[in-house]
């Protein structure tokens, strides 16, 4: 198993309403761009998507409410456990949020998307707490 951890980040929302966001699957699915939805469908604890010709699912795992929700795999071409943490920041209307990821990558996968997965996680760090502030991410065409 190889491990990934992204950067820490201070979002601007209480954990309880990340938490909320995140912790049914089918929110995901709402968040697509129209032209990226089809071939993917959901239902409370899973997604599964058809992406260049491969079936790929998600299942939720563990939910610990308000402070972690963690993924498995579900028929993707590789095992991972990915997980969001919602840690309360000083300030209760915020959130002190990251990732972690454990994934049975054989070499040529960690050579290939090691650094790739890494910069990856810390995007979507950084984009929540973008959308949380009101910004548009950085290299987010809606």
């Amino acid at each position: 198993m190889v491990n990934y951890k992204s950067k820490n980040a201070v979002v601007s929302k209480a954990p309880y309403e990340l938490y909320m966001a995140f912790v049914d699957m089918r929110n995901f699915v709402n968040m697509l761009p129209e032209d990226k939805k089809n071939g993917v469908t959901a239902d409370y604890d899973s997604l599964h998507a058809e992406v260049q010709g491969f079936n790929i699912g998600v299942k939720v795992a563990d939910r610990v409410p308000y402070s972690k929700i963690e993924f498995a795999d579900d028929g993707a071409p590789f095992q991972f456990r990915l997980a969001m943490h919602f840690d309360p920041a000083s300030d209760p209307y915020k959130t002190d949020y990251h990732i972690t990821l454990d994934a049975d990558l054989n070499f040529m996968m960690k050579t290939l998307l090691g650094s790739k997965i890494q910069k990856a996680l810390d995007k979507v760090v950084d984009s929540l707490v973008d959308i949380s502030e009101g910004r548009m991410p950085e290299g987010l065409d809606i």
